[in-house]
Order: structure tokens, then C-alpha cells, then sequence
């Protein structure tokens, strides 16, 4: 898949291009700026997720124009006044998206929520066994502070990293993206055959931002939320459970790592729900800015990294489960798997172009053989959800399953992705 981000994003906010000095890293400062993002380095009090500004606004850099809340799909971060100072009201009317972040002109927004430390700490403990579990879109991103293009693959370069790092194993998502298709899919086929007494259109629950948003403002849709977790869930849980079990690890020994293009991935490891390993599923969440940052901070040249595999047992994945990281990417993964459960038959073509594109909502049908015609909506951008949540609502909507995205493009354009280096903040 050859994405290039810098398509979506309207303004990126990064600064000038170029490689901070690394120096080796003993610990953290409590704030530092990372990958030209302010963030606090203080470890977060999981027993109050729901309580938690992961991301909030510097009074003294804000000058008030406006663009933090014109990418707000909730509009929680806005300004008293026209042209005051903005910030973040509350955290529960803020779904964690950091579209705000991404594209404030003048680099005003800090995250305020980050793992560094402690994963840090985790790898240094000899009795601790340290698991990364990298997502689909960080591949696809992390070799831009490295000078890569944009969108350029880099997965063996972030697998060998990972492990020069220090991570004992590196276990892909991508796995579990392949999960969550046969899971999600078969869940579609039994709703649409009465099988399930769940209502329709399914929605997919991917996306974090996404279920907190429904949670938040639609609490009466829940029901046509996917029941399943999303894939780093389900991975967090698979590695304290069968990974551990085949590797004759002890799992309390196990220690975590989401590795996400995603702010709003923070707050979902730290739900409580997450421990159906009898553990906590996901002891840590970091972006792909703060993975480039510890690249950094380790002195590891990126780009003259020898391409490695993720490690067996849970590494292999399809084409289904790469695309996950672009919008269209779940609904056309689930259409494949669909159709084939249904019918028997085997794809001449694996490619749903008609779900393709970054239209803000777009629609197709697809005739299943031997079973009924499905009606796919797909939408990328959180705000395009209201109109199609308010037909459901008023029993019009004329979809089957319904893919939803916060970010706009997908998770390729994630809050936790590097920012565009040929775009500079306004100082």
C-alpha cells in the first residue's frame, strides 16, 4: 500500500525539516518536546482514564484563530470569546482524536499523557519481558523523521528498531486486524440473517475515538456497534494468554507495548475493560512520534537498519489486514471476507475499489452470491457521522454496515502520526 499522507492533512504544524541531535538515553526530562510536540512525560494514573486530558492547549502559544476548533469534531476545544484563548473543556466531550494538534499553525497543543518512561524502565528490567505491538499505519510513517518519504514502507526498519531498542518480542497487529476481519464479518453475516438479534446497520469499532464518540453523544447506537474489540485489544490480550502459553512464559512477566498512529489509543488500553488476560491487556500505548523520539533518544541510525521480520507465532498477517490504516480499508477487508463465507466462492478480485477514496462518506452495494445484496456506507472524518447517525436514529438509514474513521483519510492521519516536515509553525 503506497500511502502519502501529506495528501489529507490541511495543516501539519511540523517544523522545519531536519534530525534532532540524539543523545543516549538514561531518563526523560518531565516535559520535552517531542517530534516538535510538547508533551508531558509524566506517567498517567490509569484509575482515572476518564477523567484524563490527553491532550490540552499552552494559554501562553494559543493566538486564538480559530483551527483547533474548525478540526474538533466535538467542539470541546473552543474559546470563551471570538479570538480568546482556546482550550480544552472537558475530557469527557473530547474523544482524544489530536486533530486539533496536528493542525494548530502555531504548535499551541501539548499532549499531556505519555508511556516513555515507563517503557523505558520496563526494558531495562532484566525480569520483564517487553512486547511491542506495532499497528498497520505506523509503518507507513515512521521513517519520516529519518528522512523518508512520506508514506514510504518502513516496517523492517520499525520491526529492527524495536528490537534494537530493547523489545524481547515484536508481535504485529496486523494479526490481529486479520482477527478482527473474520470476527466483525461473521458477526455482519449473522445480524444480516437474523442469527444474532442485533440491530442493523453494524457499525465497525475500530476506532477509539470513534466508540467514545458514540459512548459520549449516541449512547442509544451502541447496539450497532460492532461486539468486537478492536485489533490491539484483542493482540494485548492474545499476548497474555496464547502468546504466552506457547512461549512458556510466566504472563505476569509480560509487559505490553501499543505502538499506535493514534492519541485516542492511550485512553482505550487504559479502559478497565481491558484485562480479559486476567492482566492488563495493555500495560502501555505510545504514538509514532514518541517511537521515532525513542529511536532518537537511543542514538539507533533508522536508516541503515537491516530489514527484520516481525517475530512468528502472532506476526503473520494478509494484504486485508495492511490496509486497515486507510479509510475503506476495514469495510473492504470485511466485504472479502464476507462474500466468501457466504457464497463459497473464491474472489477472482480481492479489491473492492467501490469502497475506495477520501470522499467524507462515501456508499456501495455489494451483491453477495447465494446471499443478499449489501449495503456499505464508509465514512472518514468524524463529523460526516451525524447524518447518517440521525437516519438511524429516525429508522431511514438504508445501510447494512458502516465503517467510521475519526480522522480524516484514516489512521494513516492519525493524531500520534509524525508532522509534515515541509510545513513550519507560525512563531
Amino acid at each position: 500500500m503506497d500511502v502519502d499522507r501529506k495528501k489529507f492533512l490541511q495543516i501539519a504544524g511540523g517544523a522545519a525539516a531536519g534530525i534532532i541531535a540524539a543523545q543516549t538515553l538514561t531518563s526523560c526530562k518531565k516535559d520535552d518536546r517531542v517530534e516538535y510536540i510538547y508533551t508531558s512525560m509524566e506517567s498517567p494514573d490509569i484509575t482515572k482514564y476518564d477523567k484524563t486530558f490527553f491532550i490540552q492547549v499552552d494559554q501562553n502559544k494559543c493566538k486564538g484563530c480559530h483551527t483547533c476548533t474548525i478540526n474538533c469534531p466535538t467542539g470541546i476545544i473552543d474559546s470563551k470569546e471570538p479570538g480568546g484563548l482556546h482550550r480544552v473543556y472537558s475530557p469527557d466531550g473530547c474523544v482524544n482524536c489530536g486533530q486539533c494538534l496536528v493542525n494548530c499553525p502555531y504548535g499551541a497543543i501539548e499532549e499531556k499523557v505519555s508511556f516513555i518512561n515507563d517503557v523505558f524502565d520496563a526494558i531495562k528490567d532484566p525480569d520483564t519481558i517487553v512486547v511491542a505491538l506495532p499497528a498497520p499505519a505506523v509503518r507507513y510513517a515512521i521513517g519520516e523523521p529519518f528522512g523518508m518519504k512520506p508514506g514510504e514502507f518502513a516496517g523492517g526498519k520499525m520491526n529492527a528498531a524495536l528490537k534494537a531498542l530493547g523489545f524481547d518480542i515484536v508481535w504485529d497487529v496486523e494479526f490481529a486486524a486479520d482477527l478482527t476481519i473474520m470476527e466483525e464479518g461473521s458477526e455482519l453475516i449473522a445480524r444480516l440473517t437474523g442469527k444474532m438479534e442485533r440491530p442493523l446497520p453494524q457499525f465497525t469499532s475500530c476506532c477509539p475515538g470513534w466508540i467514545k464518540y458514540v459512548e459520549s453523544f449516541h449512547p442509544e447506537i451502541i447496539p450497532n456497534l460492532s461486539s468486537c474489540k478492536s485489533p490491539v485489544a484483542m493482540m494485548g490480550a492474545l499476548s497474555k494468554t496464547y502468546g504466552a502459553q506457547n512461549k512458556k512464559i510466566d504472563p505476569k512477566k509480560i509487559y505490553t507495548v501499543s505502538i499506535m498512529p493514534c492519541i485516542a489509543k492511550k485512553y482505550e488500553g487504559m479502559r478497565p475493560e481491558m484485562n480479559d488476560s486476567g492482566f492488563r491487556d495493555l500495560d502501555a500505548t505510545i504514538n509514532t512520534r514518541e517511537l521515532a523520539y525513542m529511536i532518537k533518544k537511543k542514538n539507533i541510525n533508522f536508516y541503515a537498519l537491516k530489514d527484520e521480520t516481525a517475530d512468528p507465532l502472532l506476526g503473520q498477517s494478509t494484504g486485508a489486514a495492511t490496509i486497515f490504516g486507510v479509510t475503506g480499508g476495514v469495510m473492504e477487508a470485511a466485504l472479502r471476507f464476507a462474500y466468501e463465507a457466504v457464497s463459497g466462492r473464491k474472489l477472482d478480485s480481492v479489491d473492492f475499489a467501490a469502497v475506495r477514496g477520501m470522499g467524507g462518506v462515501r456508499e456501495a452495494s455489494v451483491k453477495i452470491p447465494g446471499g443478499p445484496e449489501v449495503k456499505v456506507c464508509i465514512v472518514s472524518g468524524l463529523k460526516n457521522a451525524e447524518p447518517i447517525i440521525r437516519d438511524i436514529k429516525k429508522g431511514k438509514s438504508p445501510y447494512h454496515f458502516i465503517e467510521v474513521m475519526t480522522c480524516p483519510g484514516g489512521c494513516v492521519n492519525g493524531g500520534g502520526q509524525p508532522l509534515d516536515p515541509e510545513d513550519v509553525f507560525i512563531i
